[in-house]
């Protein structure tokens, strides 16, 4: 079984006190221990300790240059490391000089554990936020320049991925996903991050716009190229000319300019309704649908060489409902800028909010979510959007449970086996469970478990 405990190492030229400490800190972490510099940092590059205990005078010739040096060393390998400084009375001040060089604290002896043990505590709290703020810092990084796109999950960090590779190129972009998930504004993003970013993003709505109407808005037409043509009108190829077409809803063309379209993406020529000479233009396309474009490729409703056109390479955004906790930084990042919008800036979620935005399913995606805050926003009576709020109470929540109360009711039926197996012996159930005896208790009192229950 892997040893998920944090990691400590201890380095003192003193066996006594590397036994001394090794006997107090075991049964809560994993204890790693060194004589020597040397040692210590090959222990450091096996096993990555969390929290390092180094006697600032290794040998006893070597003054506090050796403890000091090997400070150094391992901030060099793993600057997330917190060493603890242990030192002698008369060496304070070489101490300081080691938490000036990155120590997180020192410590004097004669050891008292108990002492020692909450100086290690707290550096592991520090060194858990530090990892925490430097992966947000990354999540941040990784969506500037996505615009209004939110989210943080599995899926959504492979997606930015494969738009920060497609990009800069210029092939041709099907986006698919259901209806209301954001395909515009990847298809901007893309924008943004292509050498074409200064210059046009053109959109045409292809389920929008009446069929008779459709090919004179793509292509444009000559003035008395059909009744009501009364001057020249430049179509949205045209418009996008060394920019981007984005053509929404692609699935929703009907087989007539499905040629026309495929004539266009082969050779970037169009020409007007009721023109006669040909128009070169330099566009990129990228289209969209929340239609299974192949299976009508296979109806006939849809030309198998315009879909495999559009698809050199394909976006696939999730749903909402799979994407686990982004909803909530959605929801979060919506009901601010409706709420500062509608001079209603105190607005939070309620408890009982954030519990039927977990659990509802979403089939409307992000649109149908945008559309109930704008609601909540507005006629909500107090500070605190609940579900009522939202329009989503009483079947959302009681029909489904969240992935939470699953995972919680999960952790307590097992931590409760355990200590059915183990006559309830603290001791002998942390061990099984691979945890400290003080997170066995937290997690009793967190769940409220009781014997015999």
């Amino acid at each position: 079984m892997t040893d998920k405990r944090k990691t400590i190492l201890i380095v003192d030229d003193e066996k006594g006190i590397r036994d001394q400490l090794s006997l107090a800190l075991e049964s809560d972490y994993k204890i790693l221990v060194a004589a020597t510099a040397s040692k210590a940092i090959n222990a450091a590059r096996q096993d990555k300790p969390n929290v390092a205990l180094i006697d600032i005078s290794l040998s006893p010739h070597g003054g506090d240059k050796e403890g000091l040096d090997l400070l150094t060393q391992l901030l060099e390998n793993d600057p997330t490391v917190k060493a603890i400084m242990v030192t002698g009375h008369g060496e304070k001040e070489n101490a300081l000089q080691a938490v000036g060089a990155g120590a997180f604290d020192f410590y004097v002896k004669p050891i008292e554990l108990e002492e020692l043990k909450i100086i290690i505590k707290r550096a592991l709290y520090l060194q858990t936020l530090e990892i925490e703020n430097a992966a947000l810092a990354e999540s941040l990084k990784r969506q500037e320049g996505f615009s209004e796109i939110i989210g943080d999950s599995p899926r959504m960090r492979e997606m930015y991925k494969i738009i920060d590779t497609v990009a800069p190129s210029r092939y041709t972009v099907l986006i698919t996903g259901e209806s209301g998930t954001g395909k515009e504004l990847v298809a901007k993003a893309i924008h943004s991050r292509s050498d074409r970013a200064e210059k046009p993003f053109v959109t045409v709505n292809c389920g929008a716009i009446p069929e008779a109407l459709l090919e004179s808005e793509l292509f444009g037409h000559e003035k008395g190229a059909f009744t009501d043509a009364h001057a020249r009108k430049i179509g949205k190829c045209e418009m996008a000319h060394e920019g981007i077409l984005f053509l929404d809803e692609v699935g929703e063309l009907p087989l007539s300019l499905q040629v026309k379209l495929l004539r266009f993406l082969q050779d970037n020529v169009i020409e007007r309704v009721g023109g006669k000479e040909p128009i070169q233009t330099d566009v990129r396309v990228i289209a969209a649908t929340n239609r299974p474009l192949a299976e009508d490729v296979e109806r006939k409703i849809f030309r198998e060489d315009l879909f495999y056109r559009l698809s050199v390479i394909t976006v696939e955004l999730p749903p909402l409902r799979d994407r686990d906790d982004d909803v909530v930084l959605i929801a979060d990042h919506l009901l601010k800028r409706y709420a500062a919008e509608n001079n209603r800036s105190n607005l939070v979620f309620h408890s009982s909010g954030i519990q039927v935005l977990r659990a509802h399913d979403w089939p409307g995606n992000v649109r149908e979510l945008e559309n109930r805050i704008k609601r909540a926003v507005i006629l909500s009576a107090g500070s605190k959007l609940t579900a009522s709020d939202l329009g989503l109470k009483g079947a959302a929540i009681e029909g489904r449970r969240s992935l939470q109360d699953i995972r919680d009711q999960a952790v307590v039926d097992h931590i409760r086996a355990a200590l059915l197996r183990n006559d309830w012996n603290i001791s002998r159930t942390a061990r099984e469970l691979d945890i400290s005896r003080t997170n066995l208790y937290d997690l009793i009192e967190k769940h409220k478990i009781e014997k015999g229950k």
